[in-house]
């Protein structure tokens, strides 16, 4: 089994690749990495001015290392082993979104520490309580939410789905790429609908909407 890939071993071959200094680069991308990288670390202070980070694709089963990233705005973690939201304390202040889609989440213990996120990304996860996905009424400016594929998503019969995770998340614009519509909303227009047509299935087919 060849050895996995180092954070600095991805970040030399980035450097390599785009012919940028990763200490001076607004966005890092060391998605689906062979062999995948396995552990974050201290490699990842180099980052300085990073304000988006991709490391979807890979092996990764805790989040560490992001202590000196105080820029990053954006954390695409799609698509690893990932089980909590551990190890993301020092980006309270910064993360505007955090894309966890397709990881081993169960529980939601930590999110509240992300106080100034606004989407959050994490379909096909592992949650299955109520009682877990509450823990999101924590995070005060959340108004994009992805979450299908998670038990707890697919033990509702769909309107059930949205009107509940709605009224328990009183501030959320957006559900699975689709606008949530409250009882004292203005009726929604055609002009209303359409900016939004194509972005709705990009979100829901992909995990790194942007990448």
């Amino acid at each position: 089994m060849a050895k996995a890939t180092t954070i600095k071993e991805a970040i030399k071959k980035w450097e390599e690749k785009t012919g940028l200094h990763a200490a001076t680069a607004t966005e890092v991308n060391l998605i689906f990495q062979w062999p995948p990288i396995e552990k974050m670390d201290n490699s990842l202070a180099s980052l300085v001015n990073c304000e988006k980070l991709s490391l979807s694709t890979n092996m990764i089963e805790k989040v560490t290392g992001l202590n000196s990233l105080k820029k990053l705005r954006i954390l695409s973690l799609g698509r690893n082993y990932i089980k909590s939201f551990a190890g993301m304390e020092s980006l309270g202040d910064t993360l505007d979104e955090l894309w966890v889609s397709y990881n081993l989440i169960e529980k939601l213990k930590g999110v509240h520490v992300l106080r100034n996120l606004r989407v959050l990304y994490m379909s096909n996860n592992l949650v299955k309580e109520w009682s877990e996905f509450n823990k999101l009424q924590d995070l005060p400016n959340l108004d994009d939410l992805l979450f299908v594929g998670n038990p707890l998503y697919d033990a509702c019969e769909l309107d059930t789905w949205r009107s509940e995770a709605a009224r328990r998340l009183p501030n959320l614009k957006k559900l699975d790429g689709e606008t949530v519509l409250r009882e004292d909303d203005p009726p929604l227009t055609v002009a209303n609908m359409q900016p939004d047509s194509g972005d709705a299935v990009e979100t829901l087919v992909s995990v790194e909407p942007n990448d």
